[in-house]
């Protein structure tokens, strides 16, 4: 049996250590207990960018905002389903997730954050959305296991009734806020729904081949 191997450690500022490891040709990073993603399960990450995408068709110069940079399948699905035009945001808490995608994931990060389409900041994601009233046309948010601070106590203030609001604020007309949990919440999906929100949710599966776990997307329209 292959052992799995420990690669790097990183402190979330005002959470807990993530650790990223190798067992094989996978990677994984690990938060605790919880395994927050790898490489063997990225079918709703890529399809949380591939469906917000499809939600926007036919848009100009599309203006997308990505909280959490993670392993990056959001973010290259993203690219590959969006044109020249187009503009990313990615915003990324850990500086040393970036540094994870350059070094020993470089060949998985297919050089994504060089894109000329792609401005990576490093910060508090909820930062950039209070600051950019009408600066998107979609926001998509992988941060969390689910509507709730796992990885970082603070970004239990995304998902509350200000933290939605100021979503809101910062789509512009008929914008997409799209949020991945890999569970269920209907209180969740009313406070989106309380918060002017029309809500699609949509379930997916965690392998690209429609295999794994059940996960949840909330594409949540603004008018």
């Amino acid at each position: 049996m292959i052992p799995r191997e420990l690669l790097g450690t990183a402190q979330v500022p005002g959470g807990a250590e993530l650790r990223l490891f190798r067992h094989d040709r996978d990677f994984m990073i690990v938060l605790g207990g919880n395994e927050l993603m790898s490489t063997r399960m990225n079918g709703s990450e890529t399809a949380l960018a591939e469906q917000t995408c499809a939600r926007l068709e036919g848009l100009e110069r599309p203006r997308l905002l990505i909280g959490g940079y993670g392993m990056g399948f959001t973010l290259r699905a993203a690219l590959a389903a969006l044109g020249a035009d187009a503009e990313i945001v990615v915003m990324e808490l850990v500086p040393q997730v970036i540094e994870w995608a350059r070094g020993p994931m470089h060949e998985l990060a297919a050089g994504c954050l060089d894109d000329p389409r792609v401005e990576l900041s490093l910060g508090d994601v909820a930062d950039e959305i209070r600051d950019s009233p009408g600066g998107y046309d979609a926001i998509l948010l992988d941060v969390d296991n689910g509507p709730e601070g796992l990885t970082a106590e603070a970004n239990h203030q995304l998902y509350t009734k200000q933290g939605l609001r100021l979503a809101k604020a910062a789509l512009r007309p008929g914008g997409v806020l799209a949020i991945w949990s890999a569970f269920r919440d209907a209180a969740f999906r009313a406070r989106l729904e309380r918060a002017g929100f029309a809500v699609d949710e949509v379930i997916v599966r965690a392998r690209t081949n429609g295999k794994g776990p059940k996960h949840v997307i909330w594409f949540a329209q603004a008018s």
